[in-house]
């Protein structure tokens, strides 16, 4: 009979009133509802200005390497290429070269003081980007 006693005590207290915390209460247990439409125009906007500027700094990238010097097809003909390599020591050597004109362009827009007080001396030991695009490949 423990099982019935159990079972009627159970039935008693589901008819009991629930009740709810106050007002403020709730709210703090509540999270407003995310506007998912507004986060994924903010998303796409930020995707479009990250794409504007990726755009930007490779056409920035062409004019401070030279490469503006070559003529349109010259210049996709040379990009298919090097996409189209896979032959990791050429890549190796081409990132080293890459990472050699990006640390000699940090040297060449150091601080103005640093500049005028021996900058030829400084560039000159430097790497120097090519600017005719003839160079070792």
């Amino acid at each position: 009979m423990p099982f019935q006693t159990v079972s009627a005590t159970l039935l008693h207290h589901a008819h009991r009133s629930i009740t709810l915390p106050s007002s403020p209460q709730m709210e703090d247990m509540m999270r407003k509802p995310r506007d998912f439409d507004t986060e994924l125009k903010s998303l796409g906007d930020k995707a479009r200005d990250l794409k504007a500027r990726k755009v930007q700094q490779l056409g920035e990238l062409v004019i401070s390497t030279g490469a503006d010097a070559l003529n349109a097809d010259e210049l996709a003909g040379a990009l298919i290429v090097l996409a189209e390599t896979k032959d990791a020591g050429k890549r190796e050597a081409w990132a080293k070269r890459g990472a050699a004109f990006f640390q000699g362009r940090t040297r060449r827009s150091a601080p103005s003081t640093d500049r005028n007080s021996g900058g030829a001396a400084t560039q000159s030991g430097g790497v120097q980007p090519s600017s005719g695009g003839a160079g070792t490949s």
